[in-house]
């Protein structure tokens, strides 16, 4: 049976403004994970990941703490979604520059994303029914790579792994409606900690999902 292992990224940084790099926390996160599949026989034929930095920076401390020499991949498909382009002109400017109370901040932010996920709007550079497609193509074969024996980690982000982990569950198709499931995606997505695993496994009845969300590496260590 082949097995995927799909990691969110460690936590990134926040106060230099650029947010596409680990903190220090992150870049212990990636290594305690290394550790942890390795401690546990882990040894992947390939490395996924997406491009961005985040995922590039947790490829490379979980690799090195695990002691793998595996042949990396990068795959664009895995990348996280377009949150500025989701956000932008709908989280309104506060008069005077001054920043808006957190629980007005989320309503905005939740409306955003409901608006985005609907389906019914097409201002976006890549629409919700698109990312959908793109991380479910790059789950398939990522899938083909993992055969019937071999074990691929994937190293992306918080909302593919929700939606993947939300289209297993509920047995979405390309050809339905991602929105019918948008609502568990947003429930799934907040709750993805920084350098978690969610395991797949693929064998003769399909890709299926085995566990979500599993961080015990985190238990003795920085928190998620």
């Amino acid at each position: 049976m082949g097995t995927l292992l799909l990691v969110r990224h460690g936590q990134a940084t926040w106060e230099s403004g650029d947010e596409d790099t680990l903190s220090p926390l992150g870049w212990e996160q990636s290594r305690l994970l290394g550790g942890a599949l390795a401690s546990r026989g882990v040894t992947p034929d390939i490395v996924v990941r997406g491009t961005l930095g985040t995922q590039r920076e947790t490829t490379e401390g979980l690799v090195e703490a695990a002691g793998w020499t595996p042949r990396v991949v990068v795959d664009e498909r895995w990348d996280e979604y377009d949150r500025d382009g989701v956000l932008r002109d709908r989280i309104p400017t506060m008069v005077g520059g001054g920043a808006p109370e957190p629980q007005q901040f989320q309503q905005w932010m939740q409306a955003a994303m409901l608006r985005w996920t609907s389906g019914e709007h097409h201002d976006y550079g890549e629409s919700f029914a698109d990312f959908a497609l793109r991380t479910h193509g790059a789950l398939l074969d990522a899938a083909d790579r993992a055969g019937s024996t071999s074990t691929v980690v994937v190293v992306t982000s918080g909302g593919p792994i929700a939606w993947l982990t939300a289209a297993l569950i509920g047995l979405w198709a390309p050809e339905l409606p991602p929105s019918e499931l948008a609502g568990a995606w947003s429930r799934l997505h907040p709750v993805v900690v920084n350098s978690s695993v969610t395991k797949v496994t693929v064998g003769l009845r399909g890709v299926r999902l085995v566990s979500f969300n599993e961080h015990t590496h985190l238990e003795a260590g920085p928190c998620p």
